[in-house]
């Protein structure tokens, strides 16, 4: 469906009076916005947690990358520098 301009402009003022009325009619409780703080919080640390978990990974990688590298290198060295 393709909306003109002044149709999605219409769209768009109709759905923010509507949302305000809803939420003029029915406030959040004292306990449901700590409830909302809380699950917002809890998802930010998840994802803090799975970006470190990543950059770990990615750390432990290129030491791996590194240390096997280094081992070929003095394997080759030892065998070939006698």
């Amino acid at each position: 469906m393709i909306l003109d301009d002044q149709t999605r402009l219409e769209l768009v003022q109709l759905v923010k009076h509507a949302v305000s009325e809803a939420v003029e009619s029915h406030p959040l409780s004292p306990d449901e916005v700590h409830w909302v703080r809380m699950a917002i919080q809890a998802e930010a640390d998840r994802a803090a947690f799975r970006k470190a978990v990543i950059d770990k990974s990615l750390a432990g990688v290129v030491w791996m990358i590194l240390a096997t590298g280094g081992g070929y290198l003095v394997d080759f060295f030892l065998r070939h520098w006698k």
